[in-house]
């Protein structure tokens, strides 16, 4: 199984890049797990104890939650004390033939271990050393803890679903991890390509509350782009009291009749009463949109979810029905593009949601589930 899984790996756009991951929870792992769909030869190093999220979530065994399996996948696994010289050691030696070395630990926390950028170049010039944390060094908060949730208040995603909603609230999902997770990956990805370019290595800093700023200020910045300020930081579509999926006869849809031309085909259609002519372009309709999203709720309200859909749909207007994420499980669209991937495991066979991306000439694959917690070379013999 261990040469069938090596072989598996060398495929994909990251093929042949080795990956030494000393990350944690989300954030890291993500980025890291993406690059193991990807072809690269990502290593995990875990503390004996083993990373936290392989406890938080339900699973096959204690050390083996959900959330823990789908963020490891691909991944081969080594556990080591740092904090003792011979295992650090060992890191040391796996640094020096690696392409990325990435970790999730606050900058004061690497340092002592000597696993900083200044001590790892010395192994390994052209190492790209990934730091992912909480927040920049340069900034006020830099030693401070964070976790997707302090970063969500931090960032005002929390408070812009007050404008939305009514109070504070917290998005359903780790949505901070997971796009810090994906930065982090991008600009891993984009040091390498300077190396390949260049020969040179480098430091990258991928921190949580800088990433998510950047993140909500994509559009909320909004008129506070310009000097003076043009309005306030927010973007009204987005945060309108009305903007919620529309209650129909039977349940819910959800509907962006947005341009000028879906505007047209769907009064043309549906010729409500209250439409008037300065509603008639997109500026027009922005300045007043959630009037206009009010409006629209009680006009679905007179047809079933099914009737919208196959108006809605047959006019090429977007519009889907609310899905739950078991739902999303068995989606047939996602069944028939061949999403979901079957990985077996010592566990039995893991159903993983698949790889959102193809490439025509390197395709990726998951190649293999999270690692055990134990060394390399007993979770290889372990795999069936």
């Amino acid at each position: 199984m261990a040469e069938d899984r090596a072989a598996a790996a060398k495929q994909g756009p990251l093929k042949s890049v080795k990956v030494i991951d000393l990350t944690a929870m989300v954030m890291g792992p993500y980025a890291t797990q993406i690059m193991a769909d990807m072809g690269a030869d990502v290593v995990k190093v875990e503390p004996p104890g083993g990373d936290g999220t392989r406890y938080i979530s339900v699973g096959p065994s204690p050390d083996m939650g959900g959330i823990f399996a789908n963020v490891n996948r691909g991944k081969s696994g080594m556990v080591l004390d740092l904090t003792q010289d011979e295992d650090r050691a060992v890191l040391l030696e796996m640094i020096a033939g690696a392409d990325v070395f990435i970790h999730s630990m606050r900058a004061k926390a690497i340092a002592r271990l000597g696993l900083d950028y200044a001590s790892l170049v010395k192994v390994n010039p052209r190492i790209v050393y990934t730091n992912c944390y909480g927040y920049g060094r340069k900034g006020r908060y830099r030693d401070q803890a964070a976790y997707d949730d302090t970063i969500q208040a931090e960032c005002g995603l929390t408070a812009v679903q007050a404008l939305l909603n009514g109070e504070p609230g917290f998005v359903a999902s780790i949505m901070a991890d997971k796009i810090a997770g994906m930065t982090a990956l991008y600009a891993t990805v984009m040091a390498l390509y300077h190396r390949e370019r260049t020969g040179e290595g480098q430091e990258v800093e991928v921190p949580m509350f800088e990433t998510m700023a950047a993140f909500m200020l994509v559009e909320h910045a909004n008129g506070t782009l310009f000097d003076p300020p043009l309005g306030e930081a927010h973007y009204p579509r987005a945060v309108g009291r009305n903007r919620r999926p529309y209650r129909t006869r039977d349940g819910y849809v959800a509907a962006l009749i947005y341009n000028d031309k879906h505007w047209r085909l769907f009064t043309d259609a549906v010729q409500p009463e209250w439409v008037t002519d300065d509603m008639a372009t997109l500026a027009q309709r922005a300045k007043q949109i959630d009037r206009i999203y009010g409006l629209l709720a009680e006009t679905f309200l007179t047809r079933t979810t099914q009737e919208w859909l196959d108006l809605l749909v047959g006019l090429g207007i977007p519009a889907s029905p609310l899905r739950t994420t078991d739902e999303l499980l068995h989606d047939p669209h996602l069944e028939e593009s061949g999403f979901f991937q079957t990985v077996p495991s010592r566990w039995g066979d893991i159903r993983y949601p698949g790889i959102p991306v193809d490439f025509s000439k390197s395709p990726g694959r998951i190649t293999g589930p999270a690692p055990a917690l134990q060394s390399q070379a007993e979770e290889e013999g372990a795999q069936p």
